[in-house]
């Protein structure tokens, strides 16, 4: 429910802070006054698209705050809880427009995108238009409101996604049949390339190992003899190292008796000599592993030879070609997919038997639901003086579907202009659209599930005791749920729990909208004004008084 809001610099209004009372409101006041900016207000706090236009003459940036308790909007509480987002104390929307047009978006202090602003407020707020009857004459407009009242959103879903499944299927199966012989040409090609590589049987790890054995196999020679070099200074010669090292260690070790200070480095000499001792070993056995292998030396390199030549051939490095064969593997794999044009077929069979399952069953949901509502929505406009009409809605079949599933929507309605049933754009007149509108969006929001419906204007075109009806239906409707409606029809304010006055004012040299909460004097001062207009002469003070204390 809609607690509060703020508004900074947003068109006409400079400074505004609204509190909001549950049940059924009306905000009134003269044309041009600034009824429907509250409402625009509203909107663009809910994630709606603006521009820098919507800023105050004047002002750099305007902002807009709107406070929510969410005891009813169970909704968005789970999304703030999905996202992190404390929202013990409620939850307020902040928005912010800047001068270049550029917007900002916060939920409790937590930035957030413009989709995301608009996912939560689904949960928060139904705004009805005052234009909303046009968008009625629409098919795609009608399929979505019958789907939204029906709660098929998740179901739709589930259809376009079947749909664009089995259509892409299809365009596989037709691309394969169209481009068989090209196809064709391809496998032949890598089944080629494939079998040189193959037959190659080569991996990196091989490359690398050949690159180390064949360096060392060229070298074998100069390694060989450096090794023996080493041994001969180390160990075998007249004045070998080990020897000498072993003296000094054992001459110091006697004379650490004397000195113990000496010690210290006899035991490092010591050391020494054994680690010495390991690596002459080490060489030795080096040494005798070292020895010249023409015939290998001249394998190792045939093998080198023929994996540059199969490198050069495909035009890339020894390196890359097993990732190379990789690749071909899957283009060959997916080649014998698309050859396949059985296998192909049968998959565009299964996509398209999978989709007319969920499309059948959306097609009986809409069904049901069309029943249900259209019979609904006849109720309210009995009365609304349309007498004897009769609200229906079509599904005509559309052939092969579509992500919409196996239907149009189309609204009709029946005893208005002769009994047929036609369609709802070809017989209602102005008039009776917005009345068939409203009907509409009575039913429709009583089964919706946000605590806060806005309608703004949706009488225009009505009067009398039509409107007087409609406030009646209001009013019905604020006994379940919040409801704020912007309306020139005194029948319709009459009947609020409720009631704000729009006014404009001229502050230093500039227009500004003023909003007061109306006592139950100011009340019967608006309703005669809205009555009598500029004239309020005693008897429209009384009418307006009566009006008021209709139950």
């Amino acid at each position: 429910m809609l607690r509060r809001l703020t508004i900074r610099d947003f068109v006409l209004v400079d400074r505004l802070e609204l509190e909001f009372q549950g049940g059924f409101g009306t905000l009134t006041g003269e044309t041009g006054a600034g009824k429907s900016i509250l409402v625009d207000a509203l909107a663009f706090a809910l994630g709606e698209r603006a521009d820098a236009s919507l800023i105050r003459a004047g002002s750099e940036r305007a902002e807009i705050g709107a406070e929510f308790d969410l005891d009813q909007s169970p909704a968005a509480a789970a999304w703030l809880r999905e996202h992190d987002i404390d929202s013990q104390d409620g939850l307020l929307l902040r928005r912010v427009l800047d001068a270049n047009g550029r917007s900002r978006a916060y939920l409790n202090g937590s930035p957030v995108t413009q989709a995301q602003l608009r996912e939560v407020a689904e949960g928060l707020v139904d705004i009805h238009g005052q234009h909303a009857h046009q968008s009625l004459l629409r098919g795609d407009a009608q399929r979505a409101l019958l789907d939204s009242h029906a709660r098929l959103d998740a179901l739709l879903a589930e259809v376009a996604t079947a749909w664009r499944q089995w259509r892409d299927a299809r365009n596989r199966l037709d691309a394969a049949a169209e481009g068989i012989e090209a196809l064709a040409a391809e496998r032949e090609q890598l089944d080629w390339q494939l079998g040189e590589l193959a037959a190659l049987g080569f991996s990196s790890e091989e490359w690398r190992a050949l690159n180390d054995e064949h360096k060392r196999l060229a070298h074998a020679a100069s390694l060989g003899e450096g090794a023996q070099f080493a041994l001969q200074v180390l160990a075998e010669g007249d004045a070998a190292c080990e020897a000498q090292v072993a003296r000094v260690a054992s001459r110091l070790d006697g004379l650490s008796e004397y000195d113990p200070a000496l010690s210290e480095v006899a035991v490092l000499l010591q050391s020494a000599q054994a680690e010495l001792s390991e690596a002459i070993s080490a060489l030795r056995r080096y040494a005798n592993r070292v020895e010249l292998d023409p015939q290998r030396l001249t394998d190792v390199e045939s093998r080198l030879e023929a994996v540059l030549d199969c490198a050069r051939k495909f035009r890339c490095t020894p390196d890359e070609l097993p990732a190379l064969l990789a690749r071909w593997q899957e283009r060959l794999a997916v080649l014998g997919d698309a050859a396949d044009l059985a296998g192909l077929s049968e998959r565009v069979e299964a996509a398209g038997k999978h989709y007319g399952e969920l499309a059948r069953r959306l097609s009986a949901s809409r069904a049901s639901a069309a029943l249900a509502l259209g019979g609904e929505v006849s109720q309210v406009m009995q009365q609304l003086a349309l007498g004897g009409g009769c609200f229906d809605i079509a599904l005509l079949p559309i052939e092969g579907g579509s992500a919409a599933g196996l239907e149009q929507i189309e609204f009709r309605i029946a005893g208005l202009a002769g009994n047929e049933s036609r369609s709802l754009a070809k017989v209602a007149s102005g008039g009776e659209l917005s009345r068939i509108s409203l009907a509409i969006q009575v039913v429709t929001s009583q089964a919706a599930s946000v605590p806060t419906l806005i309608f703004d204007e949706v009488d225009v075109g009505i009067g009398g005791g039509v409107a007087e009806v409609v406030g009646r239906l209001l009013r019905e409707l604020g006994a379940e749920r919040q409801v704020l409606c912007v309306t020139h029809l005194p029948q319709v304010a009459a009947r609020a729990n409720w009631q704000w006055q729009v006014s404009k004012v001229s502050e230093a040299g500039q227009l500004r909208s003023r909003v007061s909460t109306l006592g139950a004097e100011a009340r019967i001062e608006e309703i005669a004004r809205m009555l009598g207009g500029i004239e309020i002469t005693p008897i429209t003070r009384q009418h307006a008084k009566e009006m008021l204390q209709l139950p």
